[in-house]
């Protein structure tokens, strides 16, 4: 079902917390509509990767460089004319904003589901450094998206087909 460049957003980031599905998604959208597809936790600092494996949440210094990384990422792709999806679960106002400072037509999905649903999505997921311990700080550090445009809930605790159905239309250009 591959659509024209023309017709999507050309920045997505998939958002939510660890194990919501950003991955999973990100790479739908490259499949269907030719996204380049890029996971930001590939983005993360050595130091940041080693504090997280260690069970030690990040803070907000910690993620500042890398969400530039990301930023910088997205610049570099919206100058080349290359739609991008980036897995990135800017859980926080402040980090949707430094976001968005990279192109003016994000649009950001942001996959939803209970904090029981998540965990047991959790427990299943194997050789990924961010353990299912630090799941109840992503839910505390996760900011409400309710008065920002640009982001479009997609609760992925319904079926599949419509999870994908919703994502899609998430990324129809406005």
């Amino acid at each position: 079902m591959k659509t024209s460049s023309q017709s999507i957003s050309p920045v997505v980031i998939l958002m939510g917390v660890s194990g919501c599905g950003k991955s999973t998604f990100g790479r739908f959208l490259q499949k269907e509509l030719g996204y380049q597809f890029t996971d930001g936790d590939d983005l993360h600092p050595p130091t940041n990767v080693a504090k997280m494996s260690q069970g030690v949440p990040l803070d907000d210094s910690d993620r500042e460089p890398w969400l530039e990384e990301i930023c910088v990422h997205i610049k570099s792709k919206s100058q080349e004319g290359v739609p991008v999806a980036v897995a990135c679960s800017a859980l926080k106002k402040i980090y949707r904003d430094q976001l968005r400072t990279a192109d003016n037509q994000i649009v950001f999905v942001h996959l939803t589901a209970g904090s029981a649903a998540i965990a047991k999505r959790l427990a299943g997921r194997e050789g990924h450094y961010m353990p299912p311990g630090l799941l109840a700080s992503q839910f505390e550090a996760l900011e409400s998206t309710a008065d920002e445009g640009d982001v479009v809930e997609v609760d992925v605790e319904q079926h599949l087909l419509n999870v994908e159905s919703a994502v899609l239309k998430a990324v129809q250009s406005r």
